[in-house]
């Protein structure tokens, strides 16, 4: 047991020595937190209005078409033709033509920019004047606008779960996705990345003859089981890092949006904004911003359980799947012939991401419950469910495949790594591979 963790000490050590892992640990948690942040600061800060400039031939939008913060309109009286001439040296970003027969012919309005007009402004100024269209065919048909207007209905539908005692808990799908497909990611990443650097090492070890000195006083399923543990273990530090400094940057850069909000919606109100346009900027905001249905599908489930879950299922699949690694490190002397068995390895990682996007539009179908139950995808599937609400028997159940799951495949890559880690010189087949796993002694 001490050569073990001899063996456990050294792996974790050097790996959690090197820059790189102190650059990758402290780097990524800011880089999550600007990839929120830096949308909501944009919408905060946002003076960038495109004017535009409209030649009405048809003479039925003048003074109906209404500016707002992100595009001011003006009309011309010049033809299109002069006013295209003279748009480069003018205020104005965009010019828009409206044909006379622009009620028989909607499609005959034309834009052009003085430079590239991006999807979302060409959609606003569609749907503006589509809009104004729209009001006056309604006038023309002898429909009062005002009474349309009044009987218009939006309804967005507040999300609840229904406990077990009957009481309701209020939901976040937007959050519980965002969520799920965060812990997919992670636990996709960290079977490849953790499974490669157990088979790296491995390999490099082999090629070296460094092996053959370890072996002289360590047998081989302590040293393979030494080596799985101890970049497992570089992993879970890694984890828990970006656990605490995200937690610590997304609080710090909530709290300085929300005091940012504030003085936003201050402004708006002194600068005589209404009721209303103080009410669309802050629901736009809060759409934007995805912590607050994450934090919200946390309180529903429960952190502890979360963080206890993802640490569970994280060690089960990088057991399973680095002991794989290390199969395929101690059967090959270099990276290259390594590729040939990576496959079927990698197989079951790919096809378990790919079923989590699935199983994010349907966490309670028949494939979502086999796949979180399967040992191969269950680690990354299960945390895919888990935001959406995941009984805990199904959990339980998972979680014991899991282990049979582990062994059987620890077994396995411990019948090929004794034979193939002092084998030189020759490519094994998978023929012969499978025939190492028979070999007594």
């Amino acid at each position: 047991m001490d050569k073990v963790l001899l063996i456990i000490q050294r792996e974790y050590l050097t790996r959690v020595r090197k820059k790189s892992f102190w650059i990758a640990s402290i780097l990524v948690p800011f880089l999550i937190a600007a990839v929120y942040a830096i949308p909501l600061y944009f919408i905060l800060n946002s003076n960038d209005t495109k004017v535009v400039e409209i030649v009405d031939e048809s003479n039925l939008l003048k003074g109906k078409i209404q500016s707002d913060k992100d595009i001011s309109y003006q009309f011309s009286n010049q033809p299109f033709e002069q006013a295209k001439k003279q748009l480069l040296k003018s205020d104005a970003d965009i010019l828009v033509s409206v044909p006379k027969n622009v009620l028989e012919n909607p499609n005959g309005v034309k834009m052009v920019g003085k430079k590239s007009i991006g999807m979302s402004t060409q959609f606003d100024i569609q749907g503006t004047i589509q809009n104004e269209l729209r009001n006056i065919k309604l006038q023309n048909a002898n429909i009062d606008l005002k009474i349309l207007e009044e009987n218009k209905v939006s309804v967005n539908a507040q999300t609840y779960t229904l406990q077990e005692d009957g009481k309701e808990q209020s939901s976040s799908s937007t959050g519980a996705m965002i969520l799920a497909g965060v812990f997919g990611m992670i636990l996709y990443i960290s079977a490849l990345l953790y499974g490669s650097q157990v088979m790296n090492g491995v390999i490099e070890e082999k090629s070296n003859r460094i092996i053959e000195v370890m072996i002289s006083s360590v047998r081989p399923f302590q040293l393979m089981m030494g080596k799985i543990i101890g970049v497992g273990l570089v992993g879970i530090t890694q984890f828990l890092l970006w656990g605490v400094l995200t937690f610590t940057a997304s609080t710090a850069t909530t709290k300085l949006m929300s005091s940012k909000i504030e003085e936003k919606v201050t402004t708006m109100q002194k600068t005589g904004k209404s009721a209303e346009e103080i009410k669309k900027f802050k629901t736009e905001f809060k759409s934007k911003n995805p912590l607050s249905g994450i934090s919200q599908t946390v309180e529903n489930i429960s952190l502890t359980k979360l963080i206890l879950c993802f640490l569970l299922f994280y060690i089960g699949g990088y057991m399973i799947y680095s002991s794989l690694f290390a199969a395929i490190g101690s059967a090959v002397e270099n990276a290259s012939e390594a590729q040939q068995f990576m496959f079927p390895v990698t197989i079951p990682i790919i096809l378990s991401f790919v079923l989590g996007q699935v199983i994010i539009q349907d966490p309670d179908s028949n494939l979502a419950f086999w796949a979180s139950m399967f040992p191969l995808t269950s680690p990354i599937d299960m945390m895919v469910r888990l935001p959406f609400g995941v009984p805990d028997w199904q959990i339980a159940l998972s979680l014991v495949l899991l282990i049979f799951g582990f062994l059987g495949t620890t077994w396995l890559a411990g019948k090929i790594y004794r034979v193939g880690i002092l084998m030189y010189g020759k490519k094994p087949s998978w023929k012969e591979i499978s025939k190492w796993v028979f070999y007594k002694g």
